[in-house]
């Protein structure tokens, strides 16, 4: 360090090292406000370029999977509409299973069982209109054209969840006892025809009770990636808080620390550059 010479007034050196230890702590002291200011401790990269960085990834996985989280709430949304419909459907079915074992009990006439088969001709186009009118945003989920779902629930590009819903088509077999589909059901005919129709109906029943069971464990899926996703995304928020975020307590402290640094260097400074003037006396 080099020391001044006070008969020598060109050049204060004290003054100038005053001036940079003063102009040193106004830079602390703004950074100190700006922190409190904004409450993060890393407000640009020259502040810490590799906490910064970090920062940023972490940011970009927290988006990521809060976008997630909606995705989820959407898919959710779409197996709801799914699992109503085809409750809807199971009311229907069980109704036609009543009518079934009504019209097989020989107290009633052809004329019942002609009024009963009209009921069943109803509740079919009844089903019919479900499998057609049954859709999320814009993308029908019961008539098969679009089985297969694929939901994006996580920030990466295997964090995939894969949903396929079966055709609920009454016209199709599978609706039905593999051979014939529930909307070929007659018990307005023959007595044998009657007892296929029950068999008919037992057969769609099963069938509409597995894939609702299916879409039941679909919901229970997604609620547990939801789960595991918001406690990740936590974890994440915390530990980008720790890099990023300002300690209040600490920053305040020095903020109080380069005030009273600025308030002694002022004074310093107005010191130094009064001390040239002491060269006068050697001229009087």
């Amino acid at each position: 360090m080099s020391f001044g010479d006070l008969s020598r007034i060109n050049t204060n050196i004290q003054s100038l090292r005053a001036y940079n230890q003063l102009q040193q702590t106004n830079s602390r002291l703004n950074d100190s406000q700006m922190r409190l200011a904004t409450g993060k401790r890393i407000n640009q990269a020259g502040d810490d370029s590799a906490g910064f960085a970090l920062s940023n990834k972490l940011e970009s996985r927290i988006r990521g999977q809060q976008q997630a989280q909606a995705n989820i709430g959407d898919a959710q949304s779409l197996m709801t509409v799914a699992e109503g419909a085809t409750n809807t459907m199971m009311d229907i079915v069980q109704s036609m299973k009543e009518k079934v074992v009504q019209a097989r009990n020989d107290s009633m006439g052809d004329d019942e069982r002609d009024i009963i088969q009209g009921h069943f001709d109803a509740m079919i186009e009844e089903l019919r209109d479900l499998v057609d009118t049954t859709d999320f945003n814009g993308v029908n989920l019961l008539d098969g054209t679009e089985n297969e779902f694929t939901f994006q629930v996580g920030a990466d590009e295997g964090d995939i969840f894969e949903v396929d819903l079966p055709n609920f088509d009454p016209d199709q077999t599978e609706f039905g006892d593999g051979d014939t589909a529930i909307s070929g059901i007659t018990v307005n005919g023959t007595a044998e025809e009657r007892t296929e129709a029950l068999d008919i109906i037992d057969g769609a029943i099963d069938f509409l009770t597995s894939n609702i069971a299916t879409i039941g464990d679909t919901q229970n899926g997604l609620s547990f990636r939801e789960q595991n996703l918001i406690t990740s995304t936590d974890n994440y928020e915390a530990a980008k808080s720790r890099i990023m975020d300002a300690d209040f307590a600490k920053e305040q402290m020095e903020l109080v620390k380069q005030q009273i640094l600025q308030e002694t260097g002022t004074a310093a400074l107005a010191q130094a550059n009064a001390a040239p003037q002491a060269v006068l006396s050697l001229l009087q």
